[in-house]
């Protein structure tokens, strides 16, 4: 799916804004009419936030969102295409009462063509969202219902994992035009020669309509012709070669168009680098070159907009990451938006890309890490998610498969991949992401504490071993000599039983809150925080194979109640409003000191 621009062929229009917004859990708004009685929300952005009104915060159920727009009357011979970003959890599109759009899935774009069902004049959207989750949906909920005074439903979700279940139309709403004749997608697949410094870029096109030939034509960053060539599917070289790097990149452009008569009808542009992926004896290798990451975990998750599209903060992040000489991030636990890609693109962030596919463990709390009784765990045999599962990688990979920022999927985030029929569920998945991604990158899952070397029964399908560990925090809290025997174990254990496989942590950090401090290092406190930091990195840099370390997690965000969870996920080592906890010093001189290749040549 191609990202909406602006080009000589095609007209971009931006329907964010001010819409109306309520509650319709009973169905009884006509999608063809104007609300009444409605609140006034901004979008993109969580609805959540924006309302002070703690009832309506929590709800769970349907709502209804409606603007107007007008379409150029010399946009009349264009086919008119309506596309949102992302609507957590489920739409419903109808333009002047008339359904245009499905869409099941709250972190991936949709679209459908309304050239028939705009008017003249001022045409009215309607978009009813539900926020509801289940045992079928991805990220999974908890879904019950129960009976008010009057007999009327009440839907009650509870979340299956730690982050707020924001919900709305969080990514922009566009309305753009194409020609009759136009292109729907294209595909790079960058094919590197490290020795001769060269590429060669493959190319495929798909379109729709009556036209001659693809005009093919990639220019480097100054703008100069350095290749074409003609066709549906193509092969360009690239001579002399700029490579992508992490925290260098560069980005070439590719210009596709449809030409009909000598005439250009379509013409789009796509932005790509070319840089070689493999895993290979343990290494993790970028350019040919060992890789080791360095970075974080975090969430699309800002104060007012919840988790709706924040440029600025989105901007800030990246710089503040920068700054501590981090190269990567793993979009914790769904894939962030198109324009969040594009930045990473352009900055040289590394991104290990993640499905939504978060929950999937029956019973989830706290207390989960104390299960034993793997063999009666019933997580594989209560999930209905395999269908949800399947569509969410289909489109992530549809969506991003041009990013040379991304480097390696993953398939899902602390799952129960130690309970029996973990496998048999898995293995289809990782097969259909082989099958989809055209520039072959690695696979993995990020595994839960309970999927250690002993009882983990899907580790033979990753290319990387990605483990969230929080020995010292959940496991003998504040017991950091323990903690560094029992982290230094079992990561010798890994190690021992795939002496070809890379390992990386994906996730380790201690609550911190911001201004705790303790002389005796306790819990919760800035020294605790610094001090289990120093631990994990001790152990890290005596492991072989170990080429990667994101902590958990860049910085506060929010979550349901909890007991434990005081306004949130308090392990960010920067504050919610991206103020630095005492620990940022130390990890920045670090990281500084971490080459991004070569760290752990052997």
């Amino acid at each position: 799916m191609l990202y909406p621009i602006q080009t000589q062929t095609r007209t971009l229009m931006d329907l964010s804004g001010i819409w109306k917004f309520k509650v319709d859990d009973n169905f009884q708004d006509d999608p063809a009419k104007p609300l009444a009685d409605a609140y006034r929300v901004a979008v993109p952005a969580s609805y959540n936030d924006q309302i002070p009104d703690t009832e309506l915060r929590q709800h769970a159920g349907f709502f209804n969102y409606q603007t107007r727009f007008t379409v150029p009357n010399t946009l009349a011979d264009d086919r008119l295409i309506l596309r949102f970003g992302s609507v957590t959890h489920e739409a419903w599109v109808y333009v002047n009462g008339e359904e245009v759009a499905y869409h099941k899935g709250g972190f991936t774009p949709f679209e459908a063509d309304i050239t028939d069902q705009v008017t003249d004049g001022e045409n009215l959207l309607t978009v009813r969202v539900s926020n509801l989750l289940d045992y079928s949906t991805l990220p999974v909920g908890n879904y019950s219902e129960t009976t008010d005074e009057n007999g009327g439903i009440v839907r009650h979700v509870d979340e299956n994992f730690d982050f707020f279940n924001y919900s709305g139309i969080h990514r922009p709403v566009k309305l753009y035009s194409v020609p009759v004749a136009h292109i729907n997608d294209i595909t790079i697949v960058p094919v590197v020669d490290l020795a001769n410094q060269s590429a060669d870029v493959k190319v495929t096109v798909q379109a729709t309509g009556d036209y001659d030939s693809v005009r093919l034509t990639i220019f480097d960053e100054e703008g100069q012709e350095v290749a074409n060539g003609e066709g549906a599917e193509a092969q360009l070289a690239l001579d002399q070669v700029n490579l992508w790097q992490p925290l260098n990149a560069y980005l070439y452009t590719l210009e596709v168009a449809l030409v009909k008569d000598g005439a250009d009808l379509d013409v789009y542009y796509e932005d790509f680098g070319v840089r070689d992926i493999k895993v290979e004896k343990g290494q993790f290798l970028i350019n040919g070159e060992p890789f080791y990451f360095k970075g974080f975990g975090k969430h699309e998750d800002t104060y007012v907009s919840g988790r709706g599209l924040n440029q600025p903060y989105n901007v800030l992040d990246v710089g503040l990451m920068k700054m501590m000489s981090a190269n990567s991030i793993r979009t914790s636990h769904y894939p962030y938006s198109e324009e969040m890609m594009r930045l990473c693109d352009r900055e040289g962030i590394v991104v290990i890309d993640e499905v939504p596919a978060v929950g999937l463990l029956d019973g989830f709390g706290f207390d989960a890490l104390n299960l034993e009784d793997f063999q009666n765990d019933k997580t594989w045999s209560v999930m209905k998610t395999h269908e949800a599962h399947e569509q969410v990688l289909r489109e992530l990979i549809a969506r991003d498969k041009n990013h040379a920022c991304v480097v390696m999927w993953s398939i899902a985030n602390e799952a129960a991949n130690y309970a029996p029929g973990a496998y048999e569920y898995f293995k289809p998945l990782f097969d259909l992401s082989k099958e989809l991604d055209p520039q072959q990158r690695p696979n993995t899952y990020i595994a839960i504490m309970m999927s250690t070397p002993e009882h983990d029964l899907t580790t033979d399908l990753v290319d990387v071993i990605c483990l969230n560990r929080y020995y010292g925090w959940y496991i003998g809290t504040g017991d950091l000599a323990k903690a560094e025997t029992d982290t230094r174990s079992e990561l010798q254990a890994w190690q021992e039983k795939y002496p070809e496989k890379p390992i990386m942590y994906t996730e380790y950090g201690a609550d911190t809150v911001a201004g705790f401090h303790s002389v005796y290092g306790e819990p919760f406190s800035e020294e605790f925080q610094e001090d289990y930091y120093i631990m994990n990195s001790k152990v890290f840099d005596e492991i072989n194979n170990f080429v990667g370390e994101q902590l958990w997690n860049f910085s506060d965000f929010q979550t349901k109640f909890g007991i434990q969870r005081v306004q949130g996920n308090k392990k960010g080592i920067f504050t919610r409003e991206r103020e630095p906890k005492s620990v940022v010093r130390y990890l920045t001189d670090r990281w500084k000191n971490i080459p991004n290749f070569g760290y752990k040549n052997r």
